[in-house]
């Protein structure tokens, strides 16, 4: 399995994620896999779509009590808070850059836990904001599309550093 993370603008983190319909030993091990390479690249979260494997399942550790390691298959955000706050975000998949974003405070978030037991969350604060940003990227979206035009100025040269390094790997 590719444990190397995915960089911007790497076509396979914009497509929508499959989702899983079998939690087999396939799937344990991909979770498994996410955990090590999440860690190793010093990330909070991971989506599975940054390691190139299109499914929906996305990894999380933080040091909120209960969630330091913490698995979810076919998440579904089911609430969105009207009350949204704005916190600074960066990605593996966008290394070096940091933005701020603007999101609902809180989420009630549903899925399967690795266990294969269904699973409903009401959360806030930093694990609702992990949460959010991880279903972005199962379905095509980086926290770089949810940023203001201003801080879209801001790190347009940094952007272009990246899409500019990827097209001279391919040659």
């Amino acid at each position: 399995m590719n444990t190397q993370v995915r960089i911007y603008p790497d076509p396979v983190l914009r497509r929508v994620a499959d989702s899983v319909e079998n939690i087999d030993e396939s799937i344990k091990k991909l979770i498994a896999t996410m955990f090590e390479v999440m860690k190793l690249e010093g990330g909070v979260g991971l989506a599975a779509p940054q390691i190139g494997v299109n499914k929906r399942v996305i990894v999380i550790s933080i040091d909120e009590k209960g969630f330091e390691r913490f698995a979810l298959i076919n998440p579904v955000i089911d609430f969105f808070s009207d009350r949204k706050s704005k916190m600074e975000e960066g990605c593996l998949s966008v290394p070096g850059i940091r933005a701020d974003v603007k999101r609902p405070s809180k989420i009630v978030v549903s899925g399967v836990g690795r266990s294969g037991r269904q699973i409903s969350l009401e959360t806030g604060g930093l694990l609702a904001r992990v949460i959010q940003h991880e279903v972005d990227h199962l379905n095509g979206v980086l926290f770089i599309d949810r940023i203001s035009e201003k801080e879209k100025k801001r790190i347009f040269e940094d952007l272009n550093m990246l899409i500019n390094r990827a097209n001279s790997s391919v040659r």
